[in-house]
């Protein structure tokens, strides 16, 4: 069912934010300005395919609708603070949002596909004792607009526009905190008129909120799943992911197995190796059993150090140990290769918003070095 038009009356608050709208919204909105459908779909083709955010640059729209567009209208899109490169490759942008905000994404080239890690929230909730955008807490969730505006900027940043790339909603926040407005946007960047950036393209990394697993297993726009475990145990995942208190092991095991994996060969279990805490070979034999039944690869990722982290990268060979106790007993397995150490753009290394205050989880993992 078509969205209503939105009340642009002059008692309206504030301009409307084209690139908050999905095509039946923005479909809506024209036609309740007079406009016809098609001039939708061109408008959203400008803002979600070719980046492009001044209406007279539009030039396939009616004069008089470029002029609307203009006075009533704006298109939010995040603005690059900083484009900062690593000695791999690996780019990390700071993106200044409208409300004064800061967010981080980060483009990996060459993964063999170009890869966009991208932010769901300002901060996080979670509070894992090995990341650093746990200690900014949660600031507030990002907009669909705001979610779908990253990869726009990314890929006019980088030449992608008009080529194929992967999304991974690993970047600050988790998404599933932000249900919602993830949806809308992974939506908005699958419509046909915009990137047209298929599902099979996107993964979606979670903790493992039970409630939502569920409810995204219903999803008819279903991303790649990669649950974030990283401990075999409920009292040692307690002490490093907080949110293990309300779904615990279990619980997020369960939903894994009902999820529906006739659409997706595998479930990816992200495991942050920690050294002397979660990289015996006790927890890798333990990760085996935990995983028995399941239709499971695990990606391994050696800790990406940072100050304020409590913890230390396991050795090489630790690494290899742990690696290959799960390969011996038939788990698909891969170690993560860290990209962008050099100007903290790894995983769990992004945070804006002030500085370095220890998590309660952070506290706790200080007793279990």
């Amino acid at each position: 069912m078509a969205a209503p038009p939105l009340d642009l009356s002059a008692g309206a608050s504030a301009k409307v934010d084209l690139a908050e709208l999905d095509t039946q919204e923005l479909e809506a909105t024209l036609v309740g300005e007079g406009y016809q459908p098609f001039h939708a779909r061109q408008t959203y083709r400008w803002i979600h395919r070719r980046a492009v955010t001044d209406p007279d640059e539009m030039t396939d729209l009616p004069l008089a609708l470029r002029n609307r567009l203009r006075t009533a209208f704006h298109i939010g899109t995040p603005r690059v603070l900083h484009d900062d490169t690593s000695i791999d490759g690996t780019r990390k942008l700071a993106l200044g949002l409208a409300d004064g905000k800061t967010i981080e994404s980060v483009f990996i080239p060459d993964t063999p596909s170009m890869t966009f890690c991208v932010s769901t929230q300002v901060g996080c909730a979670m509070g894992c004792g090995f990341c650093l955008t746990g200690q900014m807490g949660l600031v507030r969730n990002l907009t669909a607009g705001e979610i779908a505006g990253q990869v726009r900027v990314l890929a006019a940043r980088t030449g992608l526009l008009d080529r194929p790339f992967n999304i991974v909603l690993m970047g600050m926040g988790e998404p599933l905190h932000n249900y919602d407005n993830t949806m809308k946007a992974l939506r908005m960047l699958h419509s046909e008129h915009g990137l047209a950036v298929s599902p099979r393209r996107v993964t979606l990394s979670t903790v493992g909120i039970v409630p939502a697993l569920d409810r995204l297993a219903l999803e008819p726009l279903m991303p790649n799943l990669a649950v974030s475990l990283h401990a075999t145990t409920d009292e040692q995942r307690t002490l490093l992911v907080p949110p293990n208190r309300k779904y615990p092991l279990a619980a997020i095991i369960d939903a894994c197995r009902r999820f529906p994996l006739k659409k997706r060969s595998r479930i990816t279990f992200e495991y942050v190796l920690l050294a002397n805490v979660n990289d015996t070979p006790h927890d890798a034999r333990r990760l085996v059993s935990l995983l028995q039944g399941l239709k499971a690869k695990v990606n391994l990722i050696p800790l990406n150090p940072a100050p304020g982290i409590p913890f230390e990268r396991p050795s090489d060979e630790r690494v290899d140990r742990f690696a290959q106790i799960l390969a011996d007993r038939h788990l698909t397995v891969s170690v993560r290769k860290s990209r962008g150490r050099d100007i903290r753009a790894a995983c769990g290394q992004l945070i804006v918003e002030g500085g370095t205050k220890r998590t309660a989880a952070q506290h706790m993992a200080m007793l279990i070095k």
